[in-house]
């Protein structure tokens, strides 16, 4: 049996989704051209702080909060028809998360490069 590794995952992941960089992401949040999602878990957020105005949803919960036809959708929470910007901690879950979203069949899906370690040296506020 071979199996694949996470490094293995991410390259083609990042082969498969849309890099930006914190610039990128910073205009279209200023624009309110899209969702920026973070998805750390809640204990790295309570450690190192938070993006202001990014909408909070756990890597284990992404798939499920954002299927219409999930019992734990979340209605009105995100607007579907806007551009999913996903950031993680360093880049990798967000690559993979990013994947899974196109899998499902969203069309207009980022992260962000470098995750919240790069967020943080950018002009994005950390409250």
């Amino acid at each position: 049996m071979t199996i694949k590794s996470s490094q293995t995952l991410v390259s083609e992941a990042l082969q498969e989704i849309k890099t930006i960089s914190t610039d990128e992401a910073y205009k279209m949040v200023d624009d309110k051209q899209c969702n920026l999602i973070d998805i750390r878990d809640i204990r790295e957020l309570q450690k190192e702080g938070q993006v202001e105005g990014a909408n909070h949803i756990p890597r284990g919960m992404l798939e499920f909060w954002l299927d219409p036809e999930s019992v734990y959708f979340k209605e009105g929470k995100l607007d579907l028809n806007k551009e999913m910007v996903l950031f993680c901690a360093g880049g990798l879950r967000s690559a993979l998360a990013a994947k899974s979203l196109k899998d499902m069949g969203f069309k207009k899906v980022s992260h962000i490069e470098g995750g919240f370690g790069a967020l943080r040296q950018s002009k994005f506020k950390i409250v």
